[in-house]
């Protein structure tokens, strides 16, 4: 397919951008509309960002050796003292030119490789989806074996590599002020979707001038549900490209892969995140389909797939698959 003229010369025009995991360029547990960006770019622009995840001492101590903890994260910990009021450690924000409230971020996920040969999984006292049966910490390092393209969990036990980023978000509204990485909302942020590997396209609202977007929560693999409270947790490199599209109003964050259109819901009680995904999958087939309200709820029963993404995040996740087949010529 050809592109239009305009998309042709925007793109001769596209820079391409590095975005390092230095202390000054991490955003400790936090997506704000008052964070300063570390990096501008423009519509069409491409942006290498590196990842950083992991407690140093945590990891020593589950046995990784020292020297393999990357020096990037141990400059993150030591020099990073504006911390939290979440976990997450976050590549960014990144100011887009000519995005601002009211129009949609596409990302444009391009590239994601694994840049260390170790992930981690971690449970710990009050967290996960089974609190009372697992009230004690333990830490898991699991050894990468990229050239096979597993992680080896076990004697016997090979979970296949499938990287993405957990959090990839904008800032809030400002009125919401600095909010916790944790807990997923119309921002994005820590979806927990592991469909939105390379290749994939993730559109986000947005809520202030130049977007401030983030990325970081790197998994080398989780299963739907990421019920103790992690997945293969990890450093990761991406390469991403971000498009501005103008007067575009979303309400929830929405993806696309080669194959299906995603609807998100999103609310602490999984009913309401069901109903929030029913809902917007049904927004999705009207808007941008043409499907009357009536025919899009019964397209939704007999064609797309409701799936948990995960469940331990106080905000949980429900989202729904649509078929790009449905609607081959």
């Amino acid at each position: 397919m050809r592109l239009p003229c305009f998309l042709l010369a925007a793109a001769a025009f596209a820079a391409e951008h590095k975005l390092d995991a230095t202390p000054g360029n991490i955003a400790w547990g936090h997506y704000s509309a008052g964070t300063k960006p570390v990096l501008r770019v423009r519509p069409g622009d491409t942006v290498a960002i590196r990842t950083v995840s992991g407690n140093p001492a945590r990891l020593e101590q589950a046995g990784l050796a020292g020297g393999q903890i990357q020096p990037e994260l141990r400059a993150v910990y030591e020099q990073v003292k504006d911390r939290g009021p979440g976990g997450h450690l976050l590549t960014g924000p990144i100011y887009i030119e000519e995005a601002e409230p009211g129009d949609v971020l596409e990302v444009r996920i391009l590239e994601i490789t694994l840049p260390v040969d170790y992930a981690y999984t971690v449970f710990r006292p009050g967290a996960g989806f089974l609190p009372d049966d697992f009230p004690y910490y333990r830490m898991k390092v699991v050894p990468l074996d990229r050239e096979k393209n597993v992680a080896r969990f076990g004697e016997g036990v090979n979970v296949p590599l499938a990287p993405f980023f957990g959090s990839m978000g904008v800032a809030p509204p400002e009125a919401n002020g600095r909010i916790d990485s944790a807990p997923p909302w119309m921002h994005a942020g820590n979806l927990d979707n592991k469909r939105l590997v390379a290749g994939t396209k993730l559109l986000i609202p947005v809520h202030v001038k130049g977007a401030l977007f983030q990325a970081g929560d790197g998994h080398a693999a989780q299963g739907d549900g990421e019920v103790c409270i992690t997945a293969l947790e990890t450093s990761l490199d991406g390469r991403f490209q971000f498009v501005v599209h103008k007067n575009k109003r979303l309400r929830w964050p929405r993806a696309e892969t080669p194959t299906h259109y995603i609807a998100m819901g999103l609310h602490p009680d999984l009913t309401e995140a069901t109903r929030l995904a029913v809902r917007e999958a049904i927004d999705f087939l009207m808007t941008e389909k043409g499907i009357s309200r009536d025919d899009a709820y019964m397209l939704t029963s007999v064609a797309v797939d409701l799936a948990i993404t995960q469940l331990v995040d106080g905000t949980k996740g429900v989202h729904a698959m649509i078929p790009k087949s449905l609607f081959a010529k």
